[in-house]
């Protein structure tokens, strides 16, 4: 089992910034990728961006591979500290349109493909979700 606690949530106004942390524990040592999601009122969860964990020797991945989606990219970074079990993702030039609640997510499943992970059901555990909200 993994265990996912996010924090940093909160409400700014348009064109600040905000860095969500995301705490593991348990078993991330079977943790193959993490993963931001979002997702807004009224709305299906949307992949935000995610980063590379842990491989299996079969599978060669770039070392702390990350990938965003296109909403995002070139305003949200997501980084790792290995001494802590967390994962951040720091969000610049917030918008409106960001708003909603994030989760952080992890999943077991070796992919060799990135794109497998742009879908919620290849995640296998996630938190309880931090609010933000991005006023105009």
């Amino acid at each position: 089992q993994v265990q996912l606690v996010e924090s940093g949530g909160g409400l700014v106004q348009a064109g600040a910034s905000l860095r969500l942390s995301c705490a593991a524990s348990g078993r991330t040592f079977s943790t193959a990728v993490m993963a931001w999601f979002r997702q807004a009122p009224e709305k299906e969860r949307e992949f935000v961006g995610r980063i590379r964990w842990n491989s299996k020797p079969a599978i060669r991945w770039i070392p702390n591979s990350v990938d965003y989606s296109e909403s995002v990219k070139g305003r949200f970074t997501i980084s790792r500290d290995n001494a802590t079990n967390t994962v951040y993702l720091q969000m610049n030039a917030l918008k409106p349109e960001d708003t909603a609640v994030y989760y952080c997510a992890a999943s077991d499943r070796h992919y060799p493909s990135g794109g497998y992970y742009y879908n919620s059901r290849t995640y296998d555990y996630w938190g309880r979700g931090t609010q933000v909200t991005v006023s105009s």
